[in-house]
């Protein structure tokens, strides 16, 4: 165990609700909504909160988008993307949860990818419950979670549990088995460094042998058929765009429907930088959200 690794992850983890501004400038609609509820769903290694964002003059049932926000497996802040949750809520007239999984030190793989697949297939087994349509259940997130939801989506398929209609995969991690060297940018200082892709793999994975497994890495999947249709957005720059790329183009050839883009210009934190871009971004992808949920 690497000790100061660790302390490391601790500290940044603890830093997120101080250092982790981006949102604040990106409530384009939603800030009228309620304050989330929040419940404790059960899964595997023990409960998960989960803050439920609802639309106004929703369905009486409303489609369900289950959200992973990201922070490298480390960093443990769900309301970094308080902004994202408003916005599908109020763009999508869907019941957005934002999740808030187990990361690192405390947890490693693959307690957070259990985790995702056990709270979304939860929502689709209890969501009338709720008062919530458990047939129209859509995953995603972004980099962390972004991995998150495409485990949950290889998980779900692999063992029938449910159907999600949709996965968002933005700028995701699929990838952690491939050498840190081999992650390149044209940028002289890419957002993210070598030494943060060391140090998610000394903490949340540090088994090296786990890291091909399809859960941690889903480009590694050997069969990428039967998922439900995706939108994968990479940036131009990312660190981590040649695997979100080369997840697209797999998906594509394996016969399912995917709607792919590169943000030009941009780095991994792709909606930080020109407001207008940032607003198609989020269009595009609140666009698949409602053809697939209303289809």
């Amino acid at each position: 165990m690497n000790v100061l690794a660790d302390l490391t992850a601790y500290l940044m983890q603890r830093s997120a609700p101080r250092t982790v501004r981006y949102g604040d400038a990106l409530h384009f609609s939603g800030r009228d909504l309620p304050q989330p509820s929040s419940l404790l769903v059960p899964a595997r290694h023990g409960s998960v909160r989960c803050d439920v964002y609802r639309p106004r003059d929703a369905d009486s049932e409303p489609p369900v988008y289950v959200h992973f926000h990201g922070g490298a497996f480390i960093m443990r802040y769900p309301m970094m993307d308080d902004f994202f949750a408003r916005f599908v809520a109020a763009e999508c007239g869907a019941a957005v949860v934002n999740v808030d999984y187990d990361v690192a030190p405390q947890s490693r793989f693959p307690v957070a990818q259990h985790q995702a697949h056990d709270v979304a297939a939860w929502f689709a087994e209890h969501g009338t419950e709720l008062g919530l349509d458990g047939t129209r259940i859509a995953v995603g997130g972004f980099s962390a979670g972004g991995n998150l939801a495409a485990s949950a989506c290889l998980q779900a398929r692999d063992v029938g549990s449910f159907s999600p209609v949709l996965q968002v995969l933005g700028v995701p991690s699929l990838d952690v088995a491939e050498a840190v060297e081999a992650k390149s940018s044209p940028l002289a200082t890419p957002m993210i460094s070598s030494s943060l892709l060391r140090l998610v793999r000394r903490t949340y994975f540090p088994d090296p042998a786990t890291r091909m497994d399809p859960y941690a890495s889903p480009l590694l999947a050997s069969d990428l058929a039967v998922l439900p249709p995706a939108v994968v957005v990479t940036g131009e720059y990312d660190v981590l765009r040649a695997e979100g790329d080369a997840y697209a183009t797999r998906l594509a050839a394996a016969g399912v429907e995917v709607v792919h883009q590169v943000t030009p210009g941009a780095d991994h934190y792709l909606l930080d930088g020109d407001r207008s871009q940032t607003r198609q971004t989020l269009d595009l992808i609140t666009r698949a959200l409602a053809r697939t949920f209303n289809g």
